[in-house]
């Protein structure tokens, strides 16, 4: 469905805009978040849903720095192209991982995995690699960027296309 600026009143507007970085890491962060727009955690809990059934939102949660809450990696598997979602359903299926993503190469499944700490990462990466019967390719991450992917929102402009 494609929405159009005028699909969204004020709230809906000051909840997209605030909702992009600064999710309160508390007991009930939509209850913070309508203190701090005026609202009820209720109508919060429910704009949310309906922007992400809209496609608005693509994911409704916290990210979350890795290097500060355990321990993460991006892995790929080849596997043959014929049995890639098989593949991919056993990989989304394994408890750390957070997504997981097809491309084109011979790596063909790429997925990042996370764990409180590096021995139970490299544990749940070897269960892991037994369940699939491929090796999996281990990238650790040498050296982190920071990506702000918060982008403010010309609403005024929106509205005049």
């Amino acid at each position: 469905m494609h929405c159009q600026a005028r699909d969204f009143d004020t709230l809906d507007r000051r909840l997209i805009d605030s909702y992009q970085r600064g999710l309160p890491v508390c007991t009930r962060p939509f209850h913070s978040v309508a203190e701090r727009l005026g609202t009820s955690e209720a109508e919060v809990i429910s704009r949310l849903e309906r922007l992400q059934s809209l496609g608005v939102l693509s994911r409704v949660g916290p990210v979350f720095d890795h290097a500060r809450a355990g321990a993460s990696l991006l892995a790929a598997v080849a596997v043959p192209e014929v049995e890639r979602d098989a593949f991919a359903e056993l990989i989304n299926a394994a408890p750390g991982v957070n997504h997981n993503y097809a491309r084109e190469h011979d790596f063909n499944l790429w997925f990042v995995m996370t764990a409180p700490d590096e021995p139970e990462l490299e544990a749940r990466l070897a269960a892991l690699e037994a369940r699939l019967g491929v090796p999996i390719l281990r990238l650790p991450m040498l050296e982190g960027f920071h990506i702000d992917l918060s982008f403010p929102i010309p609403w005024a402009e929106l509205e005049r296309t």
